[in-house]
């Protein structure tokens, strides 16, 4: 009854989503089930497991991948794939309570709409120990996953509820090495103050036909002020892991420092407003000097912006003082959550030993879809098929932060906050108290409902952000 009932709601999401655009738009959420008429035949005799995934960048490869799998496995399993782009945790929550959830759900690390532990507590997902306790050799190998639990993020306590099979680096600049020259800039600098005064140059130079920067009204921009805030020794989510509380002061040279590269007017004009395939396709055109973004650029400017006529490179992401003084968050990716209503667990289970196996994964890295995150896997992966991914490879000073408490706040959030600060539209000492008095009443108001714990590492190390005892306290 469960099957029926999930066709059917796809089915309603797909004409609701044809309805509202044209029938050659991508659709919201859009059927991507794979075998073919044959093993459509045989429905009634194979285990079916039902997927839902948000990624689309990977889509061709993993539904060859499916398709294989379905033709080939031998424990009679069908898999059917959906693809859900548009509010995909609140359709999730929402077929939990309907009765219509899928089996499996993708799941990246840098889902930051994604609230592990309300997910959890609220019983719409099951933790994955007994299923790890006796994974196979093959598994543990390609995954290292013991060396990949992370507090908040895919760990709660001693529940782990699923496994990164990849990850993405953290933020790089790309830069287009010819302005850099023709501005007299002979290496990316190190600082934030000089990535602003090479910004300068390139847009002096330019003379209005070329930019030293671009930014985007989404993410990039953001995540590069973010990455040199990590690296500087404030870690992005602005939290006190000591004290258990938000503080954001630690932004402020940090916005500085960005709102200067808006008053020299470095910035590419109307940049800010645009979405990021735009700014990507003023880089890849040669006007604009500098563009931040992590690994997924690599497969962008090969195929879908292919760069010919100039050569561009891959720095680091600077810091205040050209030191390294914190942890750069570097996202898992590619994962599955089991849902607890799947009546299918063991062939779930087994259909995500498949997506972590060697056949798959080193497909899916040859592609430069991501980088691997287990030693086994970054030795047997072909490098010279993976093209410029490699100069995005990760660094030691990279990693995962445990995940602050998921509060409630009233009003924009940290990121919309910073960003209107960083591009002067705001007072920067006036938006970090507010930030700091929001997240913190916020806080303490969630704790009093129970709603959240205060989350306590009294050994915490900005280098090692991962290594501490974790506390949660009621108070």
């Amino acid at each position: 009854m469960k099957k029926r009932v999930f066709c059917a709601l796809t089915a309603t999401m797909m004409a609701l989503s044809m309805a509202g655009c044209g029938s050659g738009s991508p659709s919201s959420a859009a059927t991507a089930e794979t075998g073919g008429a044959s093993s459509a035949a045989a429905t009634g005799e194979k285990t079916v497991v039902e997927i839902w995934t948000n990624d689309r960048h990977d889509l061709d490869y993993v539904n060859k991948k499916i398709e294989e799998y379905n033709a080939t496995n031998t424990d009679n399993i069908e898999i059917k794939q959906t693809v859900v782009t548009d509010d995909y945790f609140n359709m999730l929550t929402m077929a939990k309570t309907s009765g219509t959830a899928p089996d499996l759900a993708t799941l990246n690390g840098g889902a930051a709409q994604f609230d592990l532990k309300m997910f959890a507590e609220s019983g719409i997902i099951r933790p994955l120990n007994d299923y790890l306790a006796n994974a196979s050799e093959e598994y543990v190998r390609n995954t290292d996953y013991q060396d990949h639990l992370y507090e908040g993020m895919n760990v709660l306590g001693e529940d782990i509820y699923w496994i990164p099979t990849g990850q993405r680096s953290g933020t790089r600049v790309l830069y287009n090495k010819t302005l850099f020259e023709q501005a007299g800039i002979t290496e990316f600098p190190k600082t934030l103050d000089g990535m602003v005064e090479a910004a300068k140059k390139i847009t002096e130079a330019g003379n209005g036909q070329y930019y030293g920067y671009a930014a985007t009204v989404s993410s990039p921009a953001e995540r590069c002020l973010a990455g040199v805030a990590e690296k500087s020794g404030q870690n992005q989510y602005g939290y006190d892991y000591v004290n258990g509380k938000f503080d954001f002061s630690g932004y402020k040279p940090v916005l500085e420092g960005f709102k200067k590269m808006f008053e020299d007017g470095s910035v590419l004009p109307g940049s800010q407003s645009q979405q990021v395939d735009a700014m990507r396709a003023q880089f890849a055109a040669g006007t604009v000097g500098m563009w931040p973004n992590a690994s997924q650029e690599a497969g962008v400017f090969t195929t879908q912006f292919p760069i010919d006529s100039f050569e561009w490179g891959v720095a680091e992401i600077p810091t205040l003082d050209g030191e390294v003084h914190g942890t750069q968050t570097a996202v898992p990716q590619k994962g599955y959550v089991m849902l607890s209503d799947t009546d299918v667990p063991d062939a779930a289970w087994k259909v995500i030993e498949y997506f972590a196996s060697e056949d798959f994964l080193k497909g899916y890295f040859e592609s430069g879809f991501s980088l691997p995150s287990s030693k086994h896997m970054q030795e047997v992966v072909d490098t010279t098929k993976t093209g410029r991914i490699q100069d995005f490879g990760t660094y030691d000073y990279e990693g995962v932060y445990p995940m602050p408490p998921s509060v409630t706040i009233e009003g924009e959030d940290r990121s919309t906050v910073l960003w209107s600060a960083a591009m002067g539209e705001r007072d920067i000492d006036e938006a970090i108290e507010d930030l700091n008095t929001r997240y913190n009443e916020a806080l303490e108001r969630d704790i009093k409902m129970g709603k959240v714990k205060r989350l306590v590492i009294k050994d915490f190390d900005p280098m090692h952000p991962s290594e501490g005892t974790v506390e949660y306290l009621d108070q």
